[in-house]
């Protein structure tokens, strides 16, 4: 008879039933970094506003006393710099957050949400809409259809991997790159097919950006990412008596089943979204997690939370980073994370492989 995990705490280990000693920490540093990175993004540009400033015209428009700027400033703060703070922070969180789920639910550190197509899948969209001139959104076209492929090829995953009314995790991570390589095939297909000047556009796209930030497009993302990241802490408990193993996890009346299934709808959700909006950004999913497991270890109480709260901190400092530091060029938000990930995760992973002492 299966016993329900509430009437067992003492089956998931000590070291990942709370928070840990150095969350209230760790929480505390992610916020007044996030607020400090706010704050300096939106000052920081070739229009350059004091903070001061920023904060005086963000309580006159709270009603709080304050005072506006100039009407050039006004227009660089609320419909140039703000709204690009606010998209980098949802992005951000979204992909931390979807990381930190990955990693549970496939019991794999190297898991991140583009393992299941995700980010292939709206790649395709996005290039099929640019490639096929599609406009039956107008400028929300390439948007929406980012979005929908990305979702349905989460849906085509899942389902080409269940059988017998249930997947595995290898055959889920399979079947995803598979769907990953065919989806590469098509981009390859379109981008044969277009001309220069959507080429350049497609390109634009996949190399990640949040220089099109509008507050349309962060009130478009902040359903599926609030949603999201509303529902992940719900799951904390059961990843992690995921992380025992599916087994035992059904013996403590996990339905595993279902909570895969539950948490690739939520995965799905914010990286489609966060992918819609800002192309394809890579590594934040990956290594946010693994940071905040090495500070705190692997309690998913803090780690989902966690991760959001790191994942927008990332963010935020990455995209002031693309745009101050070739001024006044500005580098593509996705080739940035991946020049700074990709040594990271070296590293890291020799740093697992000396700690275990090797991988056999």
């Amino acid at each position: 008879m299966a016993v329900s995990a509430e009437a067992r705490p003492e089956a998931v280990p000590s070291r990942w039933r709370g928070p840990g000693r150095r969350a209230p920490l760790l929480a505390a540093g992610l916020l007044a970094a996030l607020l400090l990175l706010a704050l300096v993004s939106a000052g920081v540009g070739a229009y350059a506003i004091p903070t001061g400033d920023v904060l005086a015209s963000v309580q006159h428009r709270a009603g709080l006393g304050g005072a506006p700027l100039d009407r050039v400033g006004e227009s660089v703060l609320w419909n140039v710099r703000l709204p690009r703070v606010a998209l980098a922070l949802l992005v951000g969180a979204s992909l931390g957050c979807a990381g930190a789920l990955m990693q549970g639910v496939f019991g794999n550190p190297l898991a991140e949400p583009g393992v299941i197509g995700i980010s292939a899948g709206s790649a395709v969209g996005a290039v099929a809409a640019i490639a096929l001139g599609l406009t039956f959104l107008g400028n929300w076209t390439v948007t929406a259809c980012a979005f929908v492929a990305g979702l349905v090829t989460v849906g085509a995953v899942y389902l080409l991997s269940r059988s017998g009314g249930r997947t595995e995790v290898v055959t889920l991570i399979l079947t995803g790159i598979a769907v990953n390589a065919f989806a590469g095939a098509l981009i390859g297909l379109f981008v044969f097919s277009a001309d220069s000047g959507q080429v350049n556009q497609i390109t634009f796209w996949q190399l990640g950006s949040l220089a099109q930030a509008t507050w349309p497009k962060v009130l478009a993302v902040l359903p599926c990412a609030l949603a999201g990241l509303v529902a992940a802490p719900l799951y904390a408990r059961r990843l992690d008596l995921l992380a025992l193993g599916e087994r035992p996890a059904r013996h403590l009346g996990i339905d595993v089943e279902r909570l895969r299934l539950a948490l690739i709808v939520v995965v799905a959700l914010l990286t489609a979204a966060a992918v819609a909006v800002a192309g394809v950004i890579t590594f934040v999913g990956l290594l946010v997690p693994h940071l905040l497991r090495m500070a705190n270890g692997p309690g998913h109480r803090f780690l989902v939370p966690g991760s959001a709260l790191a994942g927008a901190v990332v963010l935020a400092g990455g995209d002031l980073a693309a745009r101050t530091v070739a001024r006044p060029a500005e580098l593509p938000l996705g080739v940035l994370t991946a020049l700074l990930g990709s040594p990271f995760f070296f590293w890291l992973l020799r740093r697992t492989r000396r700690g275990q002492g090797g991988w056999a």
